[in-house]
């Protein structure tokens, strides 16, 4: 059972995962604050808060990890709001992880998974500078096909 929890929750934040137009990671403050299972914006914002100090305070610049953005979500009725986000780095989600309520077993999960997941970058960007150019070419086809699986599973759940 511990280990099925782990792996949805792993699946949980893959899911949520999305890539930019350089193929760069990142999640949504929204997304992310379902998943870790804050039921309110102004909780979570607090935690937010908390993680830009440590980033702050370690000489980084949050801009670069947590900018805000806005965005148009849909209402009852066919009306539309804008509401505040945040499009997060893995290392802002790190932080938040640290800093979010360590009470909640979702949390311990979350900090181990982003911790072992910049991990695994961090292999993986020095590894990937020894590959010849054929197998880089074949290692960023693998990760579209990943990337393109990914979506398509977020699709299905969306009901898209």
């Amino acid at each position: 059972m511990k280990k099925e929890l782990e792996v949805n929750y792993t699946n949980d934040f893959e899911g949520i995962k999305h890539i930019d137009e350089k193929e760069r990671e990142y999640w949504y403050a929204r997304e992310l604050q379902k998943v870790l299972q804050y039921n309110k914006w102004e909780n979570f914002e607090k935690v937010i808060l908390k993680a830009k100090d440590s980033c702050k305070n370690s000489g980084i610049s949050t801009d670069d990890h947590f900018p805000d953005i806005r965005k148009t979500i849909k209402m009852p009725k066919g009306a539309q709001k804008i509401i505040n986000d945040m499009k997060l780095t893995r290392y802002a989600c790190y932080l938040i992880a640290q800093n979010g309520d360590s009470r909640k077993k979702v949390i311990a999960l979350a900090q181990t998974y982003f911790a072992v997941q910049t991990r695994k970058q961090e292999l993986s960007e020095k590894e990937y500078s020894m590959l010849t150019e054929d197998e880089k070419r074949f290692y960023n086809r693998d990760l579209t096909r990943k990337g393109n699986y990914s979506l398509n599973l977020a699709a299905k759940n969306a009901g898209v």
